[in-house]
């Protein structure tokens, strides 16, 4: 199915939803009033390969903006990513209400900075959105991000029940689930990950970020944590990875709070290669690829590789 028929039938699906009821969805863990299951297909978000260019680059500077622009720069830049007309989803982390500088939650001037981008290439519209653990009115305004994706002129929406629409991941652990519709309703998906410690997955970083996207019970997931990120690795593969790593959570982590847990990287990585952008960046948080349970696991499903230099890797310093 191509993308358009995928975005026609489900906005069909949520209006006669929105219509009729259906079954309940669970939103922070309570029955509410939903929408019936849409269509299980697979949304087709990436762009075809290049060989000519690297699959993950890294950029090292003191101004984040200039770190974004030379990361990626060298992976093909903005207008590989994006076309005119398109409508596109930005998946900062804004998990936790924490302030920049705590590094629990993507750079601000990243994200306001990407929506500028995005909009430059033509973009019909840029949406910024997240499903925060703490509560997302403070998430999203000490975390900066709100006021730097608007003042970018994206839209950035702070989800309600309405929002969410119950979609079959096909996953062993992630079977039918309520996810946020901005990330099945789209043409674009940009994930944009803070690099962090995790106490129950080792690090956070490319494809655990993709747990904003669901509602519902999440701590249910933690049971078998590795196999529900690469279930979501494999249902939603993003256009493009952007890497926080200007300031890294080394521990207490995913949510952090002393600033003597954080340290300045002044790195920004774009990827290809979800793979192997959270193989890179692991090594930030002084660990091995391949002994991380979910990086071993996503490769061993084929999902990228963990060896992103044979992937192709370019560093700028």
């Amino acid at each position: 199915m191509h993308r358009r028929d995928f975005l026609i039938r489900t906005g069909q699906a949520v209006a006669l939803a929105a219509v009729t009821g259906g079954a309940g969805i669970l939103f922070h863990n309570r029955e509410v009033g939903g929408y019936s299951p849409i269509l299980a297909v697979k949304p087709q978000f990436q762009i075809e390969p290049d060989s000519s260019l690297p699959a993950v680059t890294m950029a090292k500077n003191l101004d984040p903006i200039t770190a974004l622009h030379q990361s990626l720069d060298a992976i093909g830049g903005i207008r590989r990513f994006v076309n005119a007309g398109e409508r596109v989803t930005v998946k900062p982390n804004i998990g936790w209400d924490r302030l920049p500088e705590q590094a629990a939650n993507t750079n601000p001037l990243l994200v306001g900075e990407m929506v500028r981008l995005c909009l430059e290439a033509g973009a019909a519209e840029v949406v910024v959105t997240d499903m925060s653990c703490n509560e997302p009115r403070r998430c999203f305004l000490r975390s900066g991000i709100r006021e730097a994706a608007e003042k970018a002129g994206g839209k950035v929406i702070l989800p309600v029940e309405d929002d969410f629409v119950q979609v079959n991941l096909d996953g062993q652990m992630l079977t039918t689930w309520p996810v946020l519709k901005h990330f099945v309703q789209t043409d674009k998906l940009i994930n944009m990950p803070i690099v962090k410690q995790h106490s129950l997955s080792q690090c956070t970083i490319a494809m655990k970020n993709l747990y904003g996207i669901l509602g519902g019970p999440r701590h249910q997931l933690h049971q078998q944590i590795d196999q529900s990120i690469v279930d979501l690795a494999r249902f939603c593969t993003p256009t493009l990875t952007v890497v926080d790593a200007t300031r890294v959570l080394l521990r207490n982590g995913p949510t952090g709070g002393s600033l003597d847990d954080v340290a300045a990287e002044n790195s920004v990585m774009c990827a290809t290669d979800q793979v192997a952008a959270d193989a890179r960046g692991a090594e930030f948080l002084g660990l091995q690829a391949h002994r991380v349970g979910h990086i071993r696991l996503a490769e061993k499903s084929s999902l990228g590789t963990m060896d992103y230099r044979a992937a192709g890797y370019k560093e700028i310093v």
